[in-house]
């Protein structure tokens, strides 16, 4: 029979169980061990740069000519069209001259006048010296008359300087070439009234041809005049060589970049506006010695870019901030922070931690399974065994 205190000792007991039971319940598991991962190495080498610089240009001529009208007026006609060959005199564009005929003609009418005053102060000069000859009259009046004559004469050289004039400007409302080239530029349509001095035609005249490319600011103090540059076609072809021949003293206004000009030598320069790939020789890298990595083995810290190097006496790794110098490649040149011969994690870089061990991953080797043809030529090629041999084998292995 059961006391109270019995129990009393019984649900104790069973209350201290289930108790014991709950707290095991809620406790955390412990953390799994974190695995050892397999880590591509690649050993730190200089090896030489393979690219350079490279910069995409356009061939111009040398010397291009914005050509307008001289004088003001409507265009009625342009005989000129974009990519059409000019020679030297040939007429691009035509404007309406008849208020310039007009001009002429009344500059005409005032040399006919002047002319006319002329010859009669000519008349009276004579007269008037042919009386003082026979003392008639005055030596003043005489030079009064002179003076006369000699303001006719004036008058008639600015009536002819003024149809000289005026005759020029009603030739100037013909617009013709002043070289042979080609027309690259069309800024002007008829029916259309420009000023004086307003381009209508551009022209790229025959000659020597140049290639222009822009470079930034921190590579236009490597440029200068006379150093060699290569360049190859867009299209294909053989590659060309040049000399630079100008630098631009300031930056563009829209880009910010410096424009420098390149003079092509030879005879078989490509064909105007056509894209070429220009590499100065100043800016290029090839041949270079330098240390490579892999973008893979490169990893953002903070503000800086950094490697994992791995650490052979303990299988961990480390980061090492290193300092990138431009790209060759798909390859990254690194300035500082390596060594030759340190081993860097090539590839998962995204995964490893400080001081976290790490074991070098190496390739299995899987052998090839052999032909079934191979195995029986094998089975065919091993000779029989006697029945009698078979026997005494038995016997003795008995």
């Amino acid at each position: 029979m059961r006391t109270p205190f019995t129990r009393r000792h019984s649900l104790r007991s069973l209350f201290l169980v289930v108790s014991a039971a709950s707290l095991v319940a809620c406790s955390r598991p412990a953390p799994p061990e974190e695995p050892v991962r397999a880590v591509k190495l690649l050993t730190v080498g200089v090896g030489a740069l393979q690219s350079s610089l490279e910069y995409a240009g356009e061939v111009r001529a040398r010397v291009e000519s914005r050509l307008g009208f001289r004088v003001a007026g409507k265009i009625v006609q342009r005989q000129a069209e974009l990519g059409q060959r000019v020679k030297a005199g040939q007429v691009l564009a035509q404007l309406d001259p008849r208020d310039y005929q007009l001009a002429a003609d009344a500059a005409r009418a005032q040399l006919a006048a002047a002319t006319t005053q002329r010859d009669l102060a000519a008349a009276d000069f004579r007269r008037y010296q042919a009386l003082k000859e026979q003392n008639f009259i005055s030596g003043a009046e005489l030079e009064r008359r002179e003076a006369t004559l000699q303001a006719a004469q004036a008058t008639l050289d600015q009536a002819r300087a003024q149809l000289s004039s005026q005759g020029n400007q009603a030739g100037y409302t013909t617009l013709v070439a002043d070289v042979s080239g080609v027309v690259t530029g069309i800024e002007a349509e008829p029916g259309q009234v420009v000023a004086a001095g307003t381009p209508v035609v551009r022209i790229a005249q025959d000659g020597p041809r140049d290639v222009v490319f822009a470079v930034p600011e921190d590579k236009v103090a490597h440029i200068a005049r006379g150093q060699d540059v290569a360049v190859r076609g867009w299209s294909g072809g053989a590659p060309l060589a040049g000399r630079v021949r100008e630098v631009a003293a300031s930056a563009d206004a829209a880009t910010r970049t410096y424009q420098v000009k390149v003079a092509l030598e030879g005879s078989d320069a490509p064909a105007l506006g056509a894209t070429v790939y220009v590499t100065p020789k100043a800016l290029s890298h090839a041949g270079v010695a330098a240390i490579k990595l892999p973008t893979s083995a490169l990893r953002q810290e903070g503000q800086a870019t950094a490697v994992w190097v791995y650490d052979p006496a303990t299988s961990t790794v480390r980061s090492q901030v290193v300092q990138i110098a431009t790209a060759d490649g798909n390859d990254a040149v690194v300035a500082s922070g390596l060594a030759p011969g340190m081993q860097v994690v090539a590839t998962g870089v995204h995964v490893l931690s400080p001081g976290q061990k790490v074991m070098v991953y190496r390739p299995k080797v899987v052998v090839a399974p052999v032909p079934e043809a191979q195995t029986a030529a094998n089975s065919a090629a091993i000779p029989p065994v006697p029945a009698a041999s078979a026997a005494a084998a038995a016997s003795s292995a008995k």
